[in-house]
Order: structure tokens, then C-alpha cells, then sequence
């Protein structure tokens, strides 16, 4: 198959924004980045959008028709937008992949959900779009999650194995990559519950670059505690929802801002460091995509624990802010060509999945 231009779309557990980002692929090994930016959602949208995701059997039954409608019209505008700041030719996109937002991720009922409507996006566009990637990889007893994991392994052809793609997104996920061995899965939680606490306590959306967290004394005895969670000890693949750890944000209720924020920070860190016991083989490299990379409290505490380079992925010149909005260009090329999206390693489908909805503009 010969390379296309396809344009990436995701707003992340984080919500703090709609990514989007172009790329040239044949969804196999060529893979040429091009731009990406990330539009905001409208506050009043963001606060709907994070008041639904606390209420869980909304997210399960509810049609929630005005809210798919809304977060639709914001995922179309925002490639529309990206289209016009990029100068970039209408004519050369052949596909849009729509990851959409996620709201609800249970894997265990066989049930993932993502808000976003694939016809109405591409009727809005006039380009066609597929969607719907996780659903049949759930549906056929996979985790649905990570869902990069191929795409870091295109990007990282050529590096000295094995290496650890780690993802700091709301949820933490690594992928590790040996040449053609490959395993992924979520670590734990990696900014959502730091986020969620300075909310809480300072009405901010994230602790920038770590800095509360860094000025603070993590609890240890209480991090020991919440790694007995039993998600640490299950196999991988293995995936988590962004509030699956949500029942334990009151762990810190005793603790001043700085050292809660610096005991959830710690946590991240060590569920992270747990996911050693889950490979092969010793990893030479760690590299840290998402907006968790900019948190130097955490790029520091790895680095400290895991004892080996801990870098962002720019060190090897990928983009690290917009790694899943390529992604999900890559892999609606992929879905197009009919080539799996998933493998038994990367979420523990029984086999190489296809999977993703194409929807004609």
C-alpha cells in the first residue's frame, strides 16, 4: 500500500484538550510525522464532560445524544481549525481517525464507550473518517487498552532493544518493545489523581511541572499501602479507566497540599516501577511521552528508581504532545488496509485484531 496523508484525532482521560495531528503512512513502517496542536475544550463542555465521568452508570446507559452531538461538533471544529492553521490542502487527506472521548472503559463487561460520532464528523468534514477503534477488540475479550502500542513500535524501529515506551497521560501505560516482541499495559494512575487532588484542594488543573508535588515529603508508608491495590498484581496486558483509582483519592485527606501531592506523585512513580516485574527483559531506555513528561518531579523520582536513562521522546525525535493523535492516523490507515490494530501482547486479544468503523463523507 502506498503512503496517505491521514490526520489523528484524540482528546485524552486528561480532557485538557483536542489533539490533532498529520501524518503520512502506508501503516506499516513508513511513518512521516507532520504538525499537531491540541485546541481547547469550552470550559462549560470540559465541566460537563468531567461531571459525567464521575457518575459511571450515566456513562454506561445514558443516550447522552446532546453531549455526543457536542463533543462531535467540537472534534470536527477542531480539525477544521487545524486544516486552516496549517495551510494544509484539503484534497491530500484522505482519512481522519476519530478516537473521540472517552468516558467509560470496562473491559471486564466487555463495554468501552467513546463520545464522538464518526457519520456526523465526516458529513461535516467531507472527508471520510473511521472511528469506533477499541470495540472490537473488546468485544472479542481483549482490554481495549493501550492502544499505541503498535505505533510505538513502528516509531521506534532502528533503536537499541529492548526499550519502554511510557506513556503519562491520565492513566499511566508503558510498551515494550524487543525488536518484533511487544507487550503493553497500563501501570496505574499518572496525572488524574494528582490533577483531581490540586483541584480539590487549589482549584488548579494540573500541578505545573511538578512543582507542588516537588516541594513536599511523599508519605511512603501510605504509597506502600496503595500499592497493595489488586490491579498491581494481575499479568499483563492488563487496562484501567481514569477513575479506577478514584475511590482512593481520600488517602491523602490528612496531609498538607504539598506532601498529598507529593504521595500521589510518588504512587505514579512506583506503579510505574512495578511494571519491571511484568517484562521479559530488562529494559536499556525509557522514554516518556505525554503531558506527564513535563512533570519534572516525576521525570526525576523515575529516573532515581528505575536507574536507567529516563528521557522524553524528543530525545529521539518524535513528537511527544501529539505521539496519539498520530497514532490514531496510523492506525485508520491500518483499519483501511485491514491490518490488525491490536495483538495478543499489546491488550490480550485471543488474536491479531482488526477493528476501527470507516464512515463515507
Amino acid at each position: 500500500m502506498d503512503p496517505i496523508s491521514a490526520i489523528g484525532v484524540i482528546s485524552g482521560t486528561s480532557m485538557d484538550g483536542i489533539d490533532v495531528a498529520l501524518l503520512r503512512t502506508d501503516g506499516l513502517a513508513v511513518v512521516e510525522a507532520g504538525p499537531g496542536r491540541t485546541y481547547d475544550y469550552a470550559p462549560d463542555l470540559r465541566a460537563e464532560l468531567l461531571a459525567l465521568i464521575a457518575d459511571p452508570e450515566r456513562c454506561a446507559t445514558d443516550p447522552l445524544d446532546a453531549l455526543d452531538d457536542a463533543v462531535s461538533e467540537a472534534h470536527a471544529g477542531a480539525v477544521t481549525q487545524f486544516i486552516k492553521d496549517f495551510a494544509i490542502d484539503r484534497g491530500i487527506v484522505k482519512l481522519v481517525g476519530i478516537h473521540g472521548q472517552t468516558i467509560l472503559h470496562r473491559p471486564e463487561r466487555r463495554f468501552t464507550r467513546q463520545l464522538g460520532r464518526g457519520d456526523r464528523i465526516a458529513k461535516t468534514l467531507g472527508i471520510d473518517v473511521i472511528y469506533h477503534f477499541r470495540h472490537a477488540d473488546v468485544a472479542a475479550g481483549g482490554e481495549g487498552a493501550p492502544f499505541a502500542s503498535l505505533y510505538h513500535q513502528a516509531l521506534a524501529a532502528g533503536l537499541d532493544y529492548p526499550v519502554m515506551v511510557l506513556n503519562l497521560g491520565g492513566v499511566g501505560n508503558v510498551t515494550y518493545i524487543d525488536g518484533s516482541d511487544i507487550l503493553a499495559f497500563d501501570t496505574g494512575p499518572a496525572s488524574a489523581l494528582l490533577d483531581d487532588f490540586v483541584k480539590r484542594r487549589r482549584g488548579l488543573a494540573y500541578d505545573a511541572n511538578g512543582a507542588l508535588a516537588g516541594s513536599g515529603t511523599a508519605d511512603q508508608a501510605l504509597v506502600a499501602r496503595l500499592m497493595q491495590h489488586p490491579y498491581f498484581a494481575r499479568p499483563a496486558p492488563k487496562s484501567l479507566d481514569r477513575n479506577d483509582f478514584h475511590a482512593w483519592a481520600q488517602a491523602v485527606d490528612g496531609l498538607s497540599d504539598a506532601d498529598g501531592a507529593a504521595t500521589f506523585a510518588e504512587f505514579t512513580c512506583a506503579s510505574v516501577a512495578a511494571a519491571r516485574a511484568q517484562v521479559p527483559k530488562a529494559v536499556k531506555r525509557w522514554l516518556v511521552t505525554g503531558g506527564g513528561r513535563h512533570n519534572a518531579t516525576f521525570m526525576r523520582r523515575l529516573a532515581d528508581i528505575l536507574a536507567v536513562p529516563v528521557e522524553p521522546v524528543e530525545a529521539v525525535g518524535w513528537h511527544g504532545d501529539f505521539i496519539e493523535a498520530e497514532c490514531f492516523a496510523y492506525l485508520a490507515v491500518r483499519s483501511q488496509a485491514g491490518l490488525p490494530l491490536s495483538v495478543p501482547g499489546t491488550t490480550g486479544v485471543p488474536h491479531p485484531m482488526t477493528g476501527g468503523e470507516l464512515c463515507r463523507a
